[in-house]
């Protein structure tokens, strides 16, 4: 019910509201006059035509205000006289200025009524002129057929006058209202609350005017209509209030406008709150219930839920439609449990509205049935549970909109009243397609983040490691925290990548961003990394590969760089462990240091130069070597875990310090600790660590030995290689190593100088290495058949999982991995993976 809005317009010496006995009537001048002649009330139009204020004529006969020839007291009789024999009389009348001039006017004089004992009369009119003068026709009949409803009260509120427009608006007629209140004849209106303005306005003598309220009346009781009333006080000339008038005007058309738009301007902002379908779809349910519908069912069609849309063009002329399949997503009623519906929210349900076929869904207008026939052959015979619920509940209008946006179908919504008694009109179709184009918009929305999320998702789990596995070198673990936890998606990540010679490269890094685009990057640096790393490059040497890797890719971006994926200002960190020589090699491209502890709980972040982000250029990179014993704990983490609004990063790693000193608690419980104590609230940035505790690669697990520079000395190399096997039980694998490092130590008499060395690793695979001092790299050749040589390290590639050359200080070393079989039950095998040990 809208608020009651107070009128007035009082001279500047006046108080609010006027004088007494002065009201405010838009339209003509009005006054109230006894049988006897007396001014009751005034209003402002009066005064503006005739000049004389209320506080003048209130209390006064108004005989002094005729101008008529003759004897102006009998003609007023006798207009009195008529409306007493239950005629309104309306005509002209010469009335008084009260500068003494004549003002012609047309004048129309109620029929009488009573107001506290007195005979009283209503009279309004207006100065007559030329064109008036033709139109006296359009004012006869102003009070008792005036599009304004309008009655008089006293000061009980009883009803003492009512003219033919008021019983024509309510339904009740004059004889039923006289001597009864609102609240006893009209039930369907909000009686108690207009009441309530009306003794408002007896006791404070203050006007109001466009007061709205809504309700059934006896006239129309199936529809629901909006009034809009004003109220004036009528004062009696010893200056007491002896009633109230009211005038109303029926606004329903206006006031539904008003409501349909507010409904609308509410819809955009309560639909679509989340990015997800079914919660989109239920919220245009519960939207709609009961402010426009008792039973609401959105059903989407299957292909909408999933991760790809219907792309179906609107066009009536197509192909033929395979019937669709739908899902509910969306139920309401203002019953408790929804029993008006066959299917329940994930249930799949077929094409429901009859009788349209199936194009209806692609480029039919919405369906308006005001009223249902549950008898109807359409519903009856091909959907007799609908049928049933239609006849148990009373389900009787319907509407039902095809759910479309962006050339895209997703689905229908139907709108039925069952308690609501007013059936659907052809304005409430155009209420209920802006709703449901308001909501398919936010579904397809929701859609398309769907897709692009579960693709985003697939493609972080495609670049971040599955598994992480240190091998007899370390234990490892990991964390990855992306800033946005219910995207998933991040720049961060962190991989192990498996060395030859039993050593382990430990990597984390980090893009500028979030989302798939940071994601994306991630996947080509990670890439990078696995392809240099597969080269043995020293940590140094593959931070500057990588360096002019991003710098190609930026220069290959376009000029609208927010489309793709910026790597310029990567960071990222670079370690290789080797656990036979108990050392760490690191090298960082502006990334953080990585703190490492000592078996003993000593923390240090070891002071490696920090190099330059990725994509900079122009400056070098320096490598750190440091002695790591047996059991000390590596962890290597991007700024997002030490950062914060609640501590500076130096801060951030002396509590990663703390945390990570603590001696002997299992890695997984660690890694725990330190994304519990660390992790900022709210988290502004991805998260990455990744935390490995080093192993030591024992002696009864590595041999080497030098070999002179003499093709006598391969038969006793090979020998020497079969004694080893046997000793560490791979009998089985003597022949196939005999060959490998027969071909290897051939090669290097045959095209090296210096010394030779050989060297066996045994661990989850079997290593053999043959270093020299040349910087000359082997070549696989395919011989042809009538060559003599060159098919050996052909042979030496068919023999092993995978061989390399790498490069160190003085020389070079060719590498092979052979498998090693399972071993004998009397045989203890090496351990594949430390007690303890887990991929993250």
């Amino acid at each position: 019910m809208a608020s009651a809005r107070r009128q007035s317009d009082p001279r500047p010496d006046e108080p609010p509201g006027g004088p007494r006995g002065s009201f405010t009537v838009p339209g003509d001048a009005t006054a109230v006059v006894t049988g006897q002649g007396t001014v009751l009330s005034w209003t402002r139009a009066a005064e503006e035509l005739l000049g004389y204020s209320a506080a003048e004529v209130v209390g006064r006969s108004a005989g002094h205000l005729l101008a008529m020839p003759g004897d102006p007291g009998r003609a007023a009789a006798g207009i009195a006289e008529r409306c007493r024999a239950g005629r309104s009389w309306n005509g002209p009348i010469a009335v008084r200025h009260r500068d003494g001039r004549p003002v012609d006017t047309v004048v129309q004089v109620s029929a009488p009524f009573h107001l506290d004992g007195r005979e009283c009369f209503l009279l309004s009119g207006r100065e007559r002129s030329p064109q008036w003068a033709m139109g006296e026709s359009v004012l006869d009949g102003f009070l008792t057929r005036s599009p304004l409803g309008m009655a008089v009260l006293d000061r009980q509120l009883r009803y003492v006058w009512v003219n033919d427009t008021l019983e024509r608006i309510g339904g009740v007629t004059r004889e039923q209202r006289m001597g009864l209140r609102m609240t006893d004849i009209l039930p369907g209106l909000q009686t108690d609350a207009i009441e309530t303005v009306m003794r408002g306005v007896l006791h404070t003598r203050i006007p109001v005017s466009d007061y709205e309220y809504t309700g059934w009346s006896w006239a129309d009781p199936h529809h629901r209509h909006a009034y809009s009333a004003s109220f004036f006080p009528l004062v009696d000339l010893d200056d007491s209030v002896t009633g109230v008038c009211y005038m109303v005007l029926d606004v329903t058309d206006r006031w539904n406008a008003q409501q349909r738009l507010s409904m609308i301007n509410e819809a955009g902002a309560r639909l679509g709150s989340t990015l997800d379908v079914m919660r989109t779809a239920q919220e245009l349910a519960d939207f709609a219930v009961p402010r426009f519908a008792d039973f609401v069912i959105v059903d989407l069609l299957e292909p909408a839920l999933g991760n790809e849309g219907p792309r179906t063009p609107l066009s009536a002329g197509g192909p033929a439609i395979i019937e669709p399949m739908m899902r509910r997503a969306g139920l309401r009623s203002v019953r408790e449990g929804c029993p008006e519906a066959v299917a329940r929210v994930g249930d799949r349900v077929g094409f429901a509205p009859p009788p349209h076929d199936l194009r209806y869904l692609i480029g039919g207008d919405p369906v308006l049935i005001p009223v249902l026939d549950p008898f109807d052959h359409a519903w009856e015979t091909e959907q007799p549970a609908r049928a049933a619920k239609v006849r148990e509940f009373g389900l009787h209008s319907l509407i039902s909109v095809p759910m479309r946006a962006r050339d895209t179908v997703l689905g229908l919504t139907t709108f039925i009243r069952s308690v609501n008694l007013t059936p659907f009109e052809p304005d409430d179709v155009l209420l209920a397609r802006e709703l449901v184009a308001r909501a398919a918009v936010c579904v397809d929305n929701a859609r398309r983040y769907t897709r692009e999320h579960n693709a985003a998702l697939t493609l972080q789990r495609s670049l971040l490691p599955h598994t992480l596995t240190g091998g007899m070198a370390v234990d490892v673990v990991s964390a990855y925290l992306p800033a946005d936890a219910k995207d998933g998606v991040g720049g961060d990540w962190f991989d192990v990548i498996p060395l030859s010679g039993a050593r382990v490269a430990l990597v984390v890094g980090d893009v500028v961003g979030h989302g798939m685009a940071a994601a994306a990057a991630m996947g080509r640096l990670r890439t990078a990394v696995h392809t240099l790393a597969d080269m043995d490059l020293p940590p140094d040497e593959l931070m500057a590969h990588l360096d002019d890797l991003v710098i190609r890719l930026s220069e290959e971006q376009p000029d609208d760089a927010t489309t793709v994926a910026n790597v310029v200002g990567a960071t990222c960190l670079y370690v290789v462990y080797d656990p036979v020589a108990q050392r760490c090699t690191m090298a960082r491209a502006g990334h953080p240091p990585p703190a490492v502890v000592t078996p003993d709980g000593e923390v240090s972040f070891p002071e490696l130069p920090a190099g330059p982000p990725l994509g900079l250029g122009g400056l070098p990179f320096e490598a750190m070597e440091i002695a790591l014993p047996e059991g000390s704990l590596l962890g290597l983490y991007t700024n997002g875990l030490t950062g914060g609004s609640d501590r500076d990063v130096e801060q951030g790693m002396s509590l990663l310090g703390r945390t990570l000193a603590r001696h002997g608690e299992p890695l997984e419980a660690l890694c725990a600790s330190v994304v519990e104590k660390l992790l900022p609230v709210p988290q502004p940035d991805d998260v990455a660590l990744l935390l490995a505790r080093t192993h030591a690669l024992s002696a009864d697990h590595v041999v080497s030995w030098d070999v002179a520079a003499d093709p006598a000395a391969v038969a006793g190399a090979r020998a020497r290689t079969a004694e080893q096997l046997r000793a560490w039980g791979l009998e089985e694998l003597t022949m196939m190593t005999e060959l490998i490092v027969s071909e290897l130590v051939t090669n290097a008499i045959r095209y090296a100088a210096g010394p030779i060395r050989i060297r066996l690793l045994r661990q989850t695979s079997l290593t053999c290495e043959v270093s020299d001092e040349s910087s000359t790299s082997p070549r696989l050749r395919h011989a042809r058949t009538t060559d003599e040589g060159g098919r050996g390290l052909f042979l030496v590639a068919q023999l092993t999982r995978r061989w390399g050359t790498r490069y160190v200080g003085d020389g070079k070393i060719i590498w092979t991995e052979q498998e090693i079989p399972e071993h004998p039950a009397d045989f203890p095998a090496p351990d594949a993976v430390r007690p303890g040990a887990r991929a993250a």
